[in-house]
């Protein structure tokens, strides 16, 4: 193979791998991956009506959710965005309930699962803060 051979291939071969391997790394759900932010209320005792609220993403890489007391005590059905990712500023939604407001409302912690952005969703749990 002489040179020029050499380096298209190459070339080839490398524009091909990184969409490949962009694809393998961020397909599908990353709820099995490990969260690298527990639960920060991992035994849930707060007030939501008092405190608000409290976030946790599953396998999270620069998102928040913020949930506020006004909210909870309102406990309409409501669409939140989660902030866009660090990495690639990706976004996700997640909808919270009525009645996932009457837990928040009872100091029980929710999850739910975002909407699908980047080629993946996330776990959110949200529980009150003390």
């Amino acid at each position: 193979m002489d040179r020029k051979t050499f380096i298209s291939k190459t070339t080839l071969g490398l524009l091909l791998a990184a969409p490949v391997y962009s694809l393998l790394n961020c397909s599908g759900s990353d709820d099995d991956v490990p969260n690298p932010n527990p639960n920060p209320n991992p035994n849930p005792s707060g007030n939501c009506l008092d405190n608000g609220t409290v976030s946790s993403i599953g396998a999270n890489h620069g998102h928040t959710l913020t949930v506020s007391k006004e909210d909870v005590a309102a406990g309409t059905e409501k669409s939140y965005q989660l902030s866009p990712a660090s990495t690639d500023n990706h976004i996700h939604n997640v909808t919270l309930t009525s009645t996932h407001f009457n837990s928040l409302k009872t100091n029980t912690q929710i999850s739910v699962t975002s909407t699908s952005g980047g080629g993946h969703t996330h776990s959110v749990t949200v529980s009150c803060a003390g």
